[in-house]
């Protein structure tokens, strides 16, 4: 089938499903499979259920005029997200990133909605089938789209943006991220640069977080720059405060003075600047900015503030790298506040950099004093230190409900297979 019959479905069946426990009657049904599933098998669960149509890659031992047989099933359904995507003559920003980048998408998607119709990738829906799945989703009212691309080896944001075809573009940093796949902090460079090579041949457009002097080498040769940061640079701010919650003050690019967020820790500076830099550029106007940004509240374990059981919790569990970890334990030790407790688990596709980066955060951490330390699963277990081990969050959990102190600060992040989160359930 050519792609504009199968897009000419698509516009009467505009729902796109790959799990047939969630499928709707009318829904578009694709039959992806991986490494430990195959869609189709479902394929005639899936019209029973009600599916409109289903894309197969494997004939099936039924005939129906409503399967539609491919190549490819991912194939296909990217290719369909391309020529969605074609449809639009809009500013489609894309955001990448080693730290940040869900959280800096949902503020520019917060800021850029008070003036027009935005769309926006859903949770960490930024791999190669929720990036199609998030370009299906723009419906024709769009005026801005915001999508955030995930990637843990090379070559992965260039095929993103295949598709994607990116107008404007945001790298947040490049830190110690899957270091397993991209080998060094060399190669996430690269990796992530792929998004800042696409605009810079296509004449897009960067925002670039000044303070990183990598970013400008990166971002060499894009036609359209725009710069945010703590000094030098079109749009600049600065945390004023060593509370729990971020509040910046403005300095340059904007008439605002403070603004107050619910995110918690300094290092979300940056997100927050983007999102400003990101406001003006689009001609938000500077109070639409800051109420947006006042009224985010962050979820899903990102920057969280959760008190329970006479806890005060920062939640930042969703995931975690060196360069996360650092900087969320510097963060928590320079928080005012007494009876402070880390529970941290361990980072997850570090490769052989692994037990090295481990054995970094745990002198990072024998600089601070704390009122305990506790450290949860993976190579943790394989270095000596003085603190606290559990095998799972699950005994780190049962620990802490058996602690007699209250009225203490906790700080929980790790990778997200550690489920670091159950702690604070």
């Amino acid at each position: 089938m050519e792609i504009n019959d199968l897009y000419a479905i698509f516009l009467q069946h505009s729902s796109i499903q790959t799990d047939t426990r969630k499928l709707k009657v009318g829904d578009f049904f694709f039959a992806l499979k991986g490494a430990n599933y195959n869609g189709n098998k479902f394929a005639k669960q899936a019209l029973d259920a009600g599916a409109a149509f289903a894309v197969i890659d494997e004939v099936q031992e039924f005939t129906d005029y409503r399967l539609i047989l491919s190549k490819d099933v991912l194939a296909t359904l990217q290719e369909l997200a391309k020529y969605h995507r074609q449809q639009f003559a809009i500013p489609f920003i894309a955001i990448t990133g080693s730290n940040g980048k869900t959280t800096t998408k949902e503020l520019i998607h917060q800021v850029l909605s008070t003036r027009y119709k935005t769309y926006t990738t859903k949770g960490n829906l930024n791999n190669h089938i929720g990036i199609p799945l998030t370009l299906l989703s723009v419906q024709k009212d769009a005026e801005m789209a915001v999508i955030e691309m995930g990637a843990n080896h090379q070559k992965e944001i260039e095929s993103y943006c295949t598709y994607t075809l990116p107008t404007h573009g945001l790298i947040t940093n490049c830190g110690k991220a899957h270091l397993e796949g991209f080998g060094s902090i060399e190669g996430v460079r690269k990796g992530k640069g792929e998004l800042f090579d696409y605009l810079r041949m296509h004449k897009g457009t960067a925002f670039i977080m000044s303070d990183y002097s990598y970013l400008k080498e990166m971002s060499h040769g894009i036609s359209n720059i725009k710069t945010y940061g703590t000094t030098d640079a079109e749009i600049t701010g600065i945390t004023n405060n060593s509370n729990e919650f971020l509040e910046v003050s403005m300095i340059g690019g904007t008439n605002l003075k403070n603004i107050a967020t619910h995110l918690v820790g300094s290092y979300n500076l940056p997100n927050v600047l983007a999102a400003v830099a990101v406001g003006k550029y689009f001609n938000v106007e500077d109070e639409q900015i800051k109420n947006a940004l006042e009224l985010y509240t962050p979820s899903n374990s990102r920057s969280q503030m959760v008190e329970k059981n006479g806890y005060k919790i920062i939640l930042d569990a969703y995931n975690a790298n060196p360069s996360s970890m650092k900087a969320a334990i510097e963060n928590f030790a320079g928080i005012e506040g007494q009876n402070k407790i880390l529970l941290l688990g361990a980072m997850m596709e570090m490769g052989d950099e692994s037990l090295t980066e481990h054995k970094a955060l745990i002198d990072l951490i024998a600089k601070y004093t704390w009122n305990n330390v506790v450290l949860v699963g993976g190579d943790f277990n394989k270095i000596a230190h003085p603190y606290l081990y559990f095998n799972t969050s699950a005994e780190a959990k049962t620990w802490l409900e058996q602690q007699p102190v209250k009225n203490a600060l906790l700080l929980v992040k790790g990778s997200r297979s550690m489920q670091m989160e159950k702690v604070a359930e």
